[in-house]
């Protein structure tokens, strides 16, 4: 009897071992307006749109092994603040600077590392693009998670959009009106998507950074709200959730 106990109780804790070693934790960091820096299991360091605007601290990172920017303005392509941008492979979204001549860089799973990148075209503003051309939504698939980052959305989304963007379970929004939608659209956008696990507002204004509206109107009547003391979410992949949460992360700030 007790040698069936012993081989039941080694092979719980085999199981537990397997269990916690299939576990995979991937880091999302945020460094204010739509800057991101999506951390793998693996060690792969993805950027997207890096900024230099001196009210979140002008961030500096190291190193990045892919750096993915949604469009082509300047507070969203500042890839010198990343240490090896001169080696590191690097996405733009949208090719061309001039708004009427610009085109999406369209893509389907292009793999990098552990990191399969999409691209999805969609406009900067509610009139096709006439005003502030051409946006880009950026899909990462790695660590069992699709992560979606809407770039300068500035419209609602179309059935086709919907559709090409597929599955979300995290989506980084922009909230903050003047150049891309609101805290009103972003909510409809985020009915369109229905994220499964972490919805993350972007691109809002700050105490120390007023160019855009705060994130207010978003959270306003929204009940799964997790306001977090610091910029970085830590996700276990394993971990099931019974409903998304709107994570609200703090960027460094002068």
């Amino acid at each position: 009897m007790y040698r069936v106990l012993t081989v039941v109780a080694f092979g719980l804790m085999f199981a537990g071992a397997a269990s916690a070693e299939d576990a995979k934790k991937l880091t999302i960091r945020w460094h204010g307006q739509s800057f991101f820096e999506v951390h793998t299991s693996e060690g792969t360091n993805v950027v997207i749109d890096p900024h230099a605007i001196d009210a979140f601290g002008r961030v500096n990172i190291p190193s990045a092994d892919l750096i993915i920017c949604s469009h082509r303005h300047t507070d969203h392509t500042r890839v010198e603040v990343i240490g090896n941008s001169k080696d590191c492979p690097i996405i733009y979204g949208v090719e061309g600077d001039q708004v009427g001549k610009q085109k999406w860089n369209e893509m389907k799973g292009k793999k990098i590392k552990d990191v399969s990148v999409s691209l999805v075209g969609t406009y900067h503003d509610e009139v096709k693009g006439l005003k502030r051309g051409l946006n880009s939504v950026i899909i990462l698939e790695v660590d069992g998670l699709r992560i979606v980052h809407l770039g300068d959305v500035g419209h609602t989304l179309t059935e086709n959009e919907i559709k090409k963007i597929g599955k979300v379970d995290v989506l980084m929004i922009p909230v903050g009106g003047v150049y891309t939608i609101n805290g009103s659209e972003a909510k409809e956008v985020v009915e369109q998507l229905q994220p499964s696990r972490y919805i993350l507002p972007m691109h809002y204004g700050t105490p120390s950074f007023d160019d855009l509206l705060p994130a207010q109107e978003f959270l306003e009547g929204e009940k799964n709200v997790e306001k977090l003391k610091t910029n970085e979410l830590v996700i276990d992949t394993s971990k099931k959730v019974d409903h998304p949460t709107i994570t609200v992360l703090q960027p460094g700030e002068k």
